[in-house]
């Protein structure tokens, strides 16, 4: 895959990528990870979708996430597949010092409010990980995610 030519270190992820869940159905574990967070960003409500988009702040701030540590190769596939197409695959700079990729949104539908990772937890996790853990083992396979 194009967005994957290179060798990735973390992956910051400041959506759905969060929950134990969602990484479990995905992967088929849960991969080590540590808090971080993305400066200059924030993680914004999208119109029509229960997922955040990772988008440029318009005066300081930053948004809080985690840093996925041990992905494999395969897993990145995993999840790269799993990721809308319009995001773009970026390097952003992270609390730790260091640097980290992220999928970032490039605009579009995206609404002024910040994604209320509480309130996906509490309306929507539960059905989003079942969809997830439907689609799995299609991307594991290398197949399209096919919703």
């Amino acid at each position: 895959m194009e967005r994957l030519s290179h060798s990735r270190a973390v992956l910051f992820c400041y959506g759905t990528l969060q929950f134990d869940a969602v990484l479990k159905a995905l992967l088929g574990r849960i991969p080590e990870r540590a808090e971080a967070s993305a400066a200059g960003y924030r993680a914004a409500a999208l119109e029509g979708r229960v997922y955040p988009g990772l988008v440029a702040r318009a005066v300081g701030g930053s948004a809080p996430g985690v840093v996925l540590l041990d992905l494999s190769n395969e897993e990145w596939r995993i999840l790269d597949g799993f990721e809308d197409k319009r995001y773009e695959l970026r390097e952003v700079a992270l609390s730790n010092g260091q640097t980290g990729w992220a999928y970032v949104w490039p605009g579009g539908d995206v609404r002024s409010d910040d994604w209320d990772a509480a309130e996906f937890e509490e309306r929507y996790l539960e059905e989003y990980a079942a969809r997830c853990a439907r689609i799995g083992p299609r991307l594991a396979a290398g197949l399209p995610k096919g919703e």
